[in-house]
This record gives structure tokens, sequence and C-alpha cells, in this order.
């Protein structure tokens, strides 16, 4: 009876996993009560998976890709947990489990909540962003004890309740510390992107996980934010056009008022000439104000009286201002060391010619010798 039990049972060849899905990250081999793995069963491990054993309850064995014969030559924890009699194959009671270790891409993330931050120009803002970000196994081992333990089918979207929260933190982190204005936001992304694989792989490193790449496809601001950085941008752009724009609204004003008859009495016509003659006065006072420079004034050294900026003399005490180039007769600041417009050294000491004596700047006759000073 126990051999016709025996004989029953299906003794496995080959063992291998043809992976036809897109989101299927571990895939424990079914075996049941009469499945029995032989020892010269063969194994057969595909690019971008890992097969694990387990054997009462224990990780006995991890494979990498490629073809394996089993037999305790290559598999060592089969000379310690079996006693196989001579002369036939024992089977072995263990379970396996393909580990998918290839890349997931275009896993999509997104805030939930918005990110506070502190802006220098419009304070505390907050922030909603998403993108996309692709993530690996790096550990099959540590990735069967922290995480999917002894589940027969483990995919994407049960370890991303895990991945995304430590991602949206990885976020914050990095926006949070880069203290980037909210107007610089968008010109950074990349920079943010590898901060955020740089800070988060201790943390992902814990579960077998690796962060592979992150994209911020758009980082938002509240609506009212919005409003009031187009409003900045209106304002930025006729902030300079502004004599330009009031020009052109008092040419239409005008126009206006020429093409109003006003029912075609003298008194219309002469409303409407008065019109224009107003508007006419503020376009050219616009025109005036706008082109007219404004004069630089300074102070006097030593009176203290208002007057034009590069005056020699104070027009109400006479008192030179400043010092003079003795070459161009420019004025100069009292501590230059050249002249602003000739280049003339001014520090530079002044010799006699006939005796040697050194001159003080300005003076006329050397006080050595009394010979003139060219």
């Amino acid at each position: 009876m126990g051999l016709f039990n025996f004989i029953k049972k299906q003794l496995l060849e080959v063992i291998e996993w043809k992976d036809s899905s897109k989101d299927t990250i571990v895939y424990r081999f079914p075996l049941t009560d009469r499945d029995e793995i032989m020892t010269s069963s063969t194994l057969v491990v595909r690019e971008s998976q890992v097969a694990i054993f387990v054997h009462k309850g224990e990780v006995a064995d991890v494979f990498q890709p490629g073809t394996y014969k089993l037999s305790t030559e290559n598999i060592p924890f089969l000379t310690k947990i079996l006693s196989l009699p001579t002369g036939f194959e024992s089977p072995i009671k263990a379970e396996v489990y393909f580990v998918n270790t290839k890349q997931f891409v275009g896993q999509k993330w997104g805030t939930q909540n918005p990110i506070m931050m502190r802006d220098s120009e419009f304070g505390t803002v907050r922030l909603r962003g998403f993108g996309v970000y692709s993530f690996r196994v790096s550990d099959a081992k540590l990735f069967m004890k922290e995480v999917f333990g002894t589940n027969e089918v483990y995919k994407v979207e049960d370890v991303a309740t895990q991945i995304k929260p430590m991602l949206i933190q990885a976020v914050t982190d990095a926006i949070a510390e880069s203290k980037i204005s909210a107007i610089d936001l968008a010109a950074n992304y990349r920079e943010f992107s590898n901060e955020i694989l740089k800070s988060s792989e201790p943390e992902f490193s814990k579960y077998g996980l690796k962060l592979c790449s992150v994209v911020i496809e758009n980082l938002s601001l509240p609506e009212d934010v919005e409003k009031a950085l187009d409003e900045r941008t209106k304002l930025g752009v006729l902030e300079d056009k502004m004599g330009t724009y009031t020009q052109y609204q008092a040419a239409q004003a005008i126009r206006d008022a020429a093409q109003n008859e006003s029912g075609g009495n003298l008194a219309g016509l002469g409303v409407g000439l008065g019109a224009g003659t107003t508007i006419g006065g503020v376009f050219a006072n616009n025109i005036t104000t706008e082109n007219k420079p404004k004069e630089k004034t300074a102070t006097c050294e030593k009176c203290g009286a208002k007057m034009r900026e590069g005056a020699k003399f104070c027009p109400e005490c006479g008192a030179p201002q400043g010092a003079v180039c003795p070459k161009c007769g420019k004025a100069v600041s009292k501590n230059a060391k050249f002249c602003p417009e000739c280049g003339e050294n001014l520090k530079k000491e002044i010799v006699c010619k006939k005796c040697g004596a050194k001159i003080k700047k300005g003076a006329k006759f050397c006080p050595e010798c009394g010979t003139k000073v060219e």
C-alpha cells in the first residue's frame, strides 16, 4: 500500500516560473501534498529572477539566474537536512519562491495632503505635487523576511502602500531643506529628484528595496497664490512700460473725443475740444515728466548746503569741493589714487630736479633750493 501511494505522487522534474504579468513581485511555486522535488530535478531561474528555497520555515538557499541540477554538490543545505538512501533519489520537502528583481517603472505618486514650506516672498505656502517613480528588489532574502513573508503572490500594489509614504517624506524633506523660493521650484526638479534618491536609500534598504528613479512632474501652489503671481507678472511687465501705456490711453481718449460730434452743436464741439486740450496737456506732461532726467545733488563739505553733483565750488559759501587733478583740473575725491578723467597718479611723490628734495603735492617752488616746479 505504501509503495502504491508513493508511485501516485507527482515527481517534479523542472521547477521554473514563466512570468507573464507586469506587476507580480513574488510568486510561490505551487506544490501540493502529492508533489515531490527530487534531487535530480532541474531548477530554472531566468534573468531578473531570484529563487528562494524555504525548508521548515527557514530560508535554506537563494539561487541567482541560471539553470541548476538539484544535487548535494550545488545545494549545500541538502547535505544538512536530508539523509539520502543509497541508490535512490530522495524527495525534498521544501517551498520555492521566485522573486522578480526587475525594475517596476511608471509607478505614480502624489501628495494627498499639501506640503507646507516657508517662502521668503510669500511666507508659509502649501504645495501639492505628483509624478512617477521606479523601484526594484535589491535583496530578495531580506525582502522576504521584512515584507512579503509566506504569501503565495505579492504584487506591486501591495508594496506600494509601504513605498509611497517613504517617498512622500523624502520629497517633503528635500523641498523644505532646499529653502528655494516657490517661484524657482520648477527649475530645480532634477536636483530634487537626485536628493530624494540619495536621502531615501538607507530607508529603502531596510526592506531589501531600491528606489531607482523619481520624476517630479509638477509642484503646484494654491490657487490664490498662483493668482497673486499672475498679478505680479502683469505689474512687472507694465512697470517699465507705464509711461508708454499712459500715452496710449491718452491718445485713445483724444481720438474718441475727436470722433464725438455731440449732436452736431458748437457746445458739444467745445466740450470735445476742451477735453482734447486737457487730455493733450496730460499727455504732454507725461512725456515731459517721463523724459526729464533727475538732477543728481551733492552736499558742500564746508557748510552742508545742497549743490549740483560735480560742482567745483559751493554756490553758498564758495568753498572748493574736493581735490583737483593737477594735470586736467577735474575734481577728484580726497583718497583717490588716480584721476578718473585722465588717469594721472595722484599719490606719486614730486622730486626737485635740481637738489633732489621731496616736494609736497601742489607746491610751486622747492622748499630747499627754491627751484620752480614744472
